[in-house]
């Protein structure tokens, strides 16, 4: 297999050829920089580069081989940082002007655990500003393209780490969801992506966008890498304090189950009105594939779901107003050149620093959390959240697995949505419940739709149940079979 259909595989094919000696990982990482090289320009996946790292990460690798030493399973795999993410001594730049020359002092939890992987960081993904957005079109930098259709979004917020995959310049990629900003970007480029159990994985070193609801998990070519990607950064760590301390699983060790007595449980309100044509008929095809492998369909109905987009951006904006607090110009990032008074300095550069989606989210939670308004707002929603975690408990009292479509229709045009906030913020309809209610979900993709544009679907399980989802999702991608290679456009 030549080396340029080589980075267009998943990791159980690199990584046999690893072990064969067909190929360095050396030359492995070379031939996707090669590929960043060639196409980024047009995509714009990547703020930067960390090319010295990852040869360096890659000859450890061919070091251990050469010696015949075991290597861990994703050794030598080419993986893309989100760049809220932080990596010592490189950028962390959360693709925002306010940060845009800091260079991280430490390494996060799931950093330092790819790094004792010997994982290659091919460099730090572009994103929507902290985070803040479902298409990548409010990078500070460059809007970020999809692979697919050079004028269509990726998705955001992790629209970067998803591109970059899609594209071939990078196997593997975390991401950080808070409403839905790995599955969404997974579903519009055709990937795996999944968000775990609020708690499974350290945010340590994560730049906080809404603490309650952001979770780092992993965007992928198949269902395997996600699950290996998961054993990798999943685990205790005592410098998170919602870390959940659970010991150690393996989430591959589940795949392959067989389906039969399996619940799968299809959501009323979100399988019915809505949808587009093509995103309708591949749920239907869904629920009638495993309806063969001996699964059991049933109604689930969420009643308050209709409250979810209400209830999100609520208290989503109320913790980003007070975590992007931080950002003041005094001890890091960007200061403006043009302050009268120590006053006059903190507004200047917060009004200069951040873009025009952060600033709209953080006067929204302010205002929620102001005198007078936090009980109407910001503790109403918080109520509202705890019943909304109710009817997901109610509902996996019936069933293992939730489905639904992971975004009502396929990626949109560049521009299409920008003035539109509300109709931007509604393409979260299906995601933002699952990190709501603390729950892992992911996206498997399911075809093309007529434009030749992904559909994915979303599974949804309880918590720490993601062996069962993961399960649920690899049996489904057996039968679909969708082709994971990269889209033709990008093999220059």
């Amino acid at each position: 297999m030549e080396i340029r259909e080589l980075i267009t595989k998943p990791s159980s094919v690199q990584r046999k050829a690893l072990l064969n000696k067909e190929v360095s990982a050396v030359e492995l990482t070379e031939a996707v920089y090669s590929q960043v090289e060639n196409v980024d320009g047009q995509i714009g996946a990547y703020n930067s580069l960390t090319k010295e790292f990852a040869l360096e990460t890659a000859k450890k690798v061919d070091e251990k081989l050469q010696k015949g030493e075991d290597i861990p399973p994703l050794a030598g795999i080419p993986l893309a940082l989100k760049d809220n993410i932080n990596l010592k001594s490189y950028p962390t730049t959360a693709s925002s002007k306010i940060l845009e020359n800091f260079i991280s002092p430490y390494d996060a939890t799931v950093t330092k655990k790819l790094k004792s992987n010997l994982i290659p960081i091919i460099g730090k993904a572009n994103l929507d500003e902290f985070a803040m957005g479902s298409s990548n079109e409010n990078s500070a930098f460059k809007i970020v393209r999809n692979p697919w259709n050079l004028k269509k979004v990726p998705g955001g917020s992790s629209g970067g780490s998803a591109a970059a995959v899609a594209a071939g310049e990078a196997t593997i990629a975390l991401g950080s969801d808070t409403g839905g900003s790995i599955r969404l970007p997974a579903s519009y480029c055709g990937l795996v992506g999944l968000k775990p159990t609020y708690g499974r994985v350290s945010r340590y070193g994560l730049i906080a966008f809404a603490s309650s609801l952001d979770q780092i998990g992993p965007i992928t070519r198949n269902v395997e890498d996600a699950a290996l990607l998961l054993n990798v950064i999943s685990g205790y760590d005592e410098k998170d304090s919602t870390s959940l301390n659970q010991a150690s699983s393996d989430f591959t060790k589940d795949l392959n189950n067989t389906l039969k007595g399996t619940k799968i449980g299809y959501i009323k309100e979100l399988c019915s009105e809505g949808l587009s044509e093509d995103v309708s008929k591949y749920i239907q095809k869904s629920l009638e594939m495993y309806k063969s492998m001996g699964a059991e369909i049933v109604e689930i109905s969420l009643p308050l779901i209709k409250y979810s987009i209400a209830v999100y951006y609520i208290v989503a904006t109320a913790e980003a107003s007070s975590n992007l607090a931080r950002f003041d110009g005094v001890k890091y990032g960007y200061r403006t050149k043009n302050a009268e008074n120590l006053y006059d300095m903190y507004v200047k550069t917060r009004a200069e620093g951040f873009g025009e989606e952060v600033k709209r989210r953080i006067m929204l939670g302010t205002y929620a959390l102001s005198s007078g308004y936090y009980d109407a707002y910001y503790k109403k929603a918080q109520q509202l959240r705890r019943l909304i975690k109710n009817d997901f408990d109610n509902a996996f009292s019936k069933v293992d697995v939730l489905l639904s479509p992971t975004c009502p229709h396929t990626a949109f045009d560049i521009g299409s949505k920008v003035e539109d906030p509300l109709s931007m913020y509604l393409t979260d309809i299906a995601t933002i419940t699952a990190n709501l209610a603390g729950i892992p979900a992911m996206n498997i993709p399911l075809g093309l739709d007529k434009d030749k544009m992904p559909v994915g679907l979303q599974l949804q399980a309880n918590c720490l149940n993601e062996n069962k989802l993961l399960n649920v999702a690899f049996k489904l991608e057996e039968v679909v079979q969708f082709n994971y290679s990269i889209p033709s456009m990008t093999l220059v």
